[in-house]
């Protein structure tokens, strides 16, 4: 197994961009712990750690918008990947877009450039 250095960071935890396998579009960041990396290799799907619910969790486990790892590319220093993936469901960021980066600044405001897939709401609950 390819080893990664976990231990650069105090908490345990590398960056992790999920891109599209075809398109190249940047998905999602998230982070790995070295728990996570190996249910990723082993499941084929990408598995994160959640910052803020301090647990493992796979893209898709509540939604099924699941992310099939295709490629995996690892950073020089060992300490950030790129999984890219196939997108399976429409959206990978849980506020119902296709990516978690669909906002653009403009004229110093933001604004929405892309479509909501889902409604969170009705995949999450209230």
């Amino acid at each position: 197994m390819m080893k990664l250095d976990f231990a650069k960071s105090a908490d345990g935890l590398i960056p992790a961009i999920a891109q599209d396998w075809k398109t190249g579009e940047v998905l999602m960041l998230a982070y790995i712990n070295e728990q996570a990396w190996r249910r990723t290799l082993e499941t084929g799907n990408a598995t994160y750690w959640s910052r803020s619910r301090r647990k493992l969790w796979t893209k898709g486990e509540s939604s099924g918008n699941v992310q099939r790892i295709k490629e995996i590319l690892v950073d020089c220093d060992e300490d950030a990947v790129i999984y890219k993936v196939e997108q399976v469901g429409g959206a990978a960021c849980h506020t119902g877009y296709r990516t978690c980066f669909y906002r653009r600044v403009a004229d110093n405001s933001v604004e929405i450039v892309a479509p909501r897939v889902f409604d969170p709401e009705e995949v999450y609950g209230a």
